[in-house]
Formats: structure tokens, sequence, C-alpha cells
């Protein structure tokens, strides 16, 4: 008897850890707010591809007209990829015009949900919430 519950917490504790990174997974809404969109147009300055998200890092002016670097979060690697996406899709210095939406925290300069037109007009989603705007 304690053999099988032992076998069956081992087995119990081995399901949960591997559930966990899903129960972990945020929602895009709990994160950007749809309703403070945001368009600019700017230059990457840097791309990290990297799970659980990539991060494309664009210099623009702001309303302002001071000079932010925005932190363009998009989707998980693994699926742009499987969307045409490769690491130097994005090339470093290329102008672009970005899409999205604010991050619900003020004062942040994070954008998510983003569609990114390049100068040549090729229209590159962000993310699974972009591709169904």
């Amino acid at each position: 008897m304690t053999r099988k519950l032992m076998g069956v917490c081992i087995l119990g504790f081995g399901l949960f850890s591997a559930a966990a990174p899903a129960l972990a997974h945020h929602a895009v809404s709990a994160e950007f707010d749809r309703n403070k969109p945001i368009t600019f147009t700017g230059t990457v300055q840097k791309v990290d591809w990297m799970n659980p998200h990539i991060y494309t890092h664009i210099e623009a002016k702001d309303a302002s007209g001071k000079t932010v670097v925005y932190q363009v979060e998009g989707g998980a690697p693994n699926s742009l990829f499987r969307n045409g996406w490769r690491p130097d899709t994005l090339k470093i210095g290329e102008t672009v015009t970005v899409t999205g939406s604010r991050a619900k925290s003020d004062g942040s300069n994070r954008v998510g949900s983003a569609t990114i037109t390049k100068a040549d007009g090729t229209r590159v989603f962000g993310g699974p919430a972009a591709a169904n705007q």
C-alpha cells in the first residue's frame, strides 16, 4: 500500500510540475489595454528571440517629441517561426511602424498585440492577439 501511495504521489507531482508553466502563463488582456492603442514609427534597436516571448526594441519619438525605446512583446518564437518569422526578419536599424496596445501600467513603454509594418509595406504580426485584429 505504501509503495502504491508513493507512486501515486510521485506521478501526481510530476503531472503538476509539467502543468505549472501553462498555469503561470498570462493573458494578453492582463498586461495590455486594447483601449489604449498606440501607433509609432521608429528604428529597430534590438530583437530578443527567446522564450517565452520575443521582444523587439524600437527607438521612436513619443507624443511630446522625446526619444524613447518601446519594448514590443511578441508571441512565442516557435509560433512566430511557424508563421514565417525568423530571427533576422527585422534588421537592426530598419525603420518600422508599430500598431498595438499600451501596457496597463502607467509610464511603461511596453507594447503588446502589435502589428509591425516594414518600410516596404510587409506586415509582420507580433502575436496571436495581433493576428485577430
